[in-house]
């Protein structure tokens, strides 16, 4: 896609559309609008109790845009039952660029040192645009995950935008709404002023769980702690 830069990968995200490559090794950018969009409704985010206690234990180290090149390196390698990827050389490059322009992020999740799993997406306006994650470590990005969530509440984010919807997204309660409505939300989320960063970059696995869920789920939670 000769010509295409940065700002026009924002202007595309304004409108509803999203980039991605046939493979890693194909060097075409392709511009998809597609007729269902997955989101991931913030005030409906659900997360195993298994998951709970992972998080509450910190057993792994949370960091915010410390290695993003990395980060979406990792998304593109080749994993089991993730032989190809849709991230290429051109897809690696636009998103450096947002991530230089304070646009695309990362949350990375480490232990003992080592970059064990993580996730990056774009912020516009109140919309977050998810791109991808991977794990080397059982539940890494899923932990990445909770501490996206409790990040964009914090920031007063209204939309989390995945794309697609799988069956690992509808765990969290992701679901799939048209084109139509998808546009309705996008409008509304762009107008809204959120902050990424409103949050320390640190926070504690509790902290994530007690900004991340529902006040129910909350109160479920608590329950169990006390029981």
């Amino acid at each position: 896609m000769r010509g295409f830069g940065a700002q026009d990968l924002i202007n595309c995200y304004a409108r509803g559309v999203f980039p991605m490559a046939e493979g890693r090794e194909d060097p075409r950018i392709y511009l998809l609008d597609p007729d269902e969009r997955g989101i991931l409704p913030l005030d409906h985010f659900h997360i195993s109790r298994s998951l709970k206690k992972t998080v509450r234990q910190d057993l792994y180290q949370i960091s915010i845009d410390e290695c993003f090149h990395d980060v979406v390196e990792g998304c593109a390698a080749p994993a089991p039952g993730r032989e190809e990827t849709w991230i290429n050389s051109g897809i690696l490059s636009l998103y450096s660029d947002l991530h230089t322009l304070g646009i695309a992020h990362s949350v990375e999740c480490w232990s003992g040192g080592d970059l064990v799993g993580g996730l990056y997406g774009v912020s516009l306006g109140g919309a977050f645009f998810g791109e991808s994650m991977f794990s080397r470590r059982r539940d890494a990005s899923k932990v990445a995950l909770v501490h996206l969530i409790a990040r964009l509440r914090a920031g007063g984010f209204v939309l989390l935008d995945t794309q697609f919807t799988t069956e690992h997204l509808e765990r969290f309660g992701a679901e799939t709404i048209s084109r139509s409505t998808y546009q309705e939300r996008l409008g509304a989320a762009l107008s809204v002023e959120a902050d990424f960063r409103a949050l320390p970059d640190e926070i504690s696995g509790a902290q994530a769980l007690h900004l991340a869920l529902p006040p129910a789920d909350q109160d479920r939670q608590s329950s169990t702690q006390t029981s």
